[in-house]
């Protein structure tokens, strides 16, 4: 009786083992076979500029990169800071300036955008919206910059793509290809070729998600890098060169205008140190059928924080989504400050400028504490995120752009009364002002 039971046991197992193993293999082939991955091969000189090109290689990766056409807002800056229309008088960004969609819509928006935003000759606009510029530039050599916006813009059919972050012969290794980028590295004493896979995953971001400025005379797109990444050294390589944008035309001020500065920001913050790359965050790893992904449906880690952010930190989604929101909301608040300062700053040089008998002396340092302070509240201003890619350096320039405009409204107030002037009525601005943050 013992030596049947202990048989018919060894049979049960059998049969159990079997039919484990036979439901394992089954979900096993049966699911890879569904979503099998493709043949990786090489892509030719021919076709490495086409992103279509590259979608049989990686289909699901293409999939998600397609999907950054759902990202389809692009509001005016002027709606939630109306103080910039006057901070930017003189440029085409007083114009227009809408904040950013997809990546899908590059070329599109670069096209519907008001031509008073740029010169004819400023192909150099066109640098980071299409794969196909770094062949052009090579192409045109450094003449490429300064050609006819239309010339260049003309010859685009894809957006910034597969081509400007990979490989060609083992497309899933990452490629660093946009000459200025290149360049400012480089004289940094940088070689990008040296950087880890980690890294690499931050630097194909920062191609593009960084300040720069337009060369005169040439018009190269180039990164104002040379003393350091912060909006303290960067004036300084300005001075350096005796560089200035452009003439404020009421407050007289020579001012220079950042871009948007991701990556000088993310650059010593909180995650950057604990080894956190942009991707990581903007294209998290997220399971697609049988494969894990980097998603390349690059958007705000708050729409995917199960991988985004759930991954390393402990605390709840909604902890985590009150934190952002508090830092974002503080940084606003700055922000709205900030304006409220670099208006009166502007209103009362508009004044003390051309004031008969005025002390041109401190009207002079007046301009060029705007100058400084304009620049150091711009920085965070036009970077996306509300200051949560490092809220400690955003919060620190803010306030030292806001002490230092009005610094220069108390020297232009002193200039103005000294000559026997007027001073202008702020209190209709600073009541604006204060109304525009308690509304956000």
């Amino acid at each position: 009786m013992k030596g049947r039971s202990k048989g018919a046991l060894v049979a049960l197992s059998a049969v159990v083992v079997a039919v484990v193993v036979g439901v394992c293999a089954g979900l096993f082939f049966g699911h890879n076979t569904e979503l099998k991955q493709s043949v990786i091969k090489p892509i030719s000189a021919q076709e490495q500029e086409n992103n279509e090109a590259w979608k049989a290689n990686y289909p699901a990766q293409y999939a998600s990169f397609e999907k950054t056409i759902e990202n389809t807002e692009n509001p005016s800056h002027f709606d939630s800071r109306p103080y910039m229309k006057l901070m930017y008088k003189g440029t085409g960004y007083a114009v227009e300036f809408n904040e950013p969609r997809g990546h899908a819509f590059m070329l599109d928006d670069i096209r519907e955008i008001d031509e008073k935003r740029w010169a004819p000759k400023q192909a150099a606009c066109n640098t980071c919206k299409s794969s196909q510029i770094p062949g052009l530039i090579e192409k045109y050599g450094d003449k490429y910059y300064s050609m006819d916006f239309h010339k260049i813009n003309d010859q685009l059919e894809n957006t910034v793509g597969c081509y400007n972050c990979h490989e060609t012969d083992n497309p899933s290794e990452l490629a660093l290809r946009q000459p200025p980028f290149l360049e400012a590295m480089k004289a940094r004493g940088i070689d990008v070729q040296d950087a880890g896979r980690q890294e690499k995953r931050t630097l194909v971001c920062a191609q593009c998600h960084v300040t720069y400025y337009f060369q005169p005379e040439t018009n190269k797109v180039t990164f104002p890098w040379k003393e350091g990444l912060t909006p303290e050294e960067q004036i300084k390589y300005y001075d350096s060169i005796n560089f200035t944008e452009w003439v404020h035309p009421d407050s007289g001020s020579p001012l220079i205008k950042p871009r948007h500065m991701e990556y000088e920001y993310f650059k010593n913050s909180t995650h950057e140190s604990a080894g956190v790359s942009c991707a990581d965050c903007h294209m998290p790893y997220m399971k697609i059928g049988n494969q894990k992904i980097s998603s390349h449906n690059v958007g705000s880690p708050l729409d995917t924080m199960d991988q985004s952010c759930l991954t390393c930190h402990r605390e709840s989604k909604d902890w985590l989504l009150g934190r952002v929101k508090s830092i974002q909301k503080q940084t606003k608040n700055m922000e709205d400050r900030a304006g409220a300062a670099v208006t009166e700053t502007i209103k009362t040089l508009a004044v003390a400028k051309d004031l008969p008998g005025v002390d041109k002396d401190k009207v002079t340092r007046a301009q060029r504490l705007h100058r400084e302070g304009q620049y150091y509240m711009d920085c965070v201003m036009v970077t996306n995120g509300f200051g949560f890619h490092n809220p400690q350096q955003s919060y620190a320039d803010l306030a030292k752009g806001i002490d230092l405009c009005q610094e220069a409204t108390k020297l232009a107030q002193q200039a103005i009364l000294e000559a026997g002037g007027t001073l202008p009525d702020l209190s209709a601005d600073t009541e604006e002002a204060g109304k525009n943050t308690e509304d956000k």
